[in-house]
């Protein structure tokens, strides 16, 4: 059975929308069907954003079982790096993806090249490339845009998939039913803003987690 991938990253231009869609598409392809992303984007509406979307998208978060963060631009997502805190605290397996070249954040030589206080989180794998260097390098002797998007998307599903591979190979904080149980309970409590799941979406998540 696939697993749940909850992507997230920004969703408010065509750039982020098309991008988000063709990479989750690729990395669906690339592991054979084993990872199901979860585009909070499909599934939000355009206009009227209300607390209601912020709720929708925790329980996307909340019923998967892996997650995807991008972590691109000079200073993080502020969204991005919520649901990011929020699936480690429920020790969601995450992939830290970052395709921008320029070093921002506050970390040293070496370091990710992204705020310090995102770093350090168990069960998490940071995948950083030159999103320039991968496309410059599939654009020669090329004018055809389709293979070239299959070409680009396609090496960074690869790499992804991988690092999707190691972090769900990674053991788990919380074992038992009834203290990760508990953990998700903590979590929906400290959520607040109305979020709420009935005792059988509970169960289903946790048994999806479990499997």
């Amino acid at each position: 059975m696939a697993r749940k991938v909850y992507f997230a990253g920004e969703l408010f231009d065509h750039k982020h929308l098309i991008g988000n869609r063709l990479l989750a598409d690729a990395i669906n392809t690339a592991s054979a069907g084993r990872y199901l992303p979860v585009l909070p984007q499909e599934s939000e509406p355009p206009e009227h954003r209300a607390q209601s979307i912020r709720n929708h998208d925790f329980q996307m978060l909340l019923e998967c079982q892996t997650a995807i963060f991008n972590f691109d631009g000079t200073d993080l997502d502020s969204g991005t790096v919520v649901e990011f805190v929020t699936a480690k605290m429920l020790d969601l397996p995450a992939v830290l993806i970052r395709s921008d070249f320029r070093h921002c954040g506050d970390q040293e030589t070496g370091g990710d090249p992204w705020n310090l206080m995102c770093s350090g989180y168990p069960r998490t794998v940071a995948l950083s490339f030159n999103a320039m260097e991968v496309y410059q390098r599939h654009l020669t002797g090329s004018s055809d845009t389709a293979a070239l998007v299959k070409d680009v998307y396609g090496e960074l599903a690869d790499k992804i998939t991988a690092a999707l591979d190691e972090v769900n190979g990674m053991p788990p904080l919380f074992f038992p039913e009834e203290e990760l149980s508990a953990v998700y309970r903590q979590v929906i409590r400290a959520v607040g803003g109305g979020l709420k799941l009935s005792e059988d979406q509970l169960t289903a998540i946790l048994r999806a987690r479990l499997r």
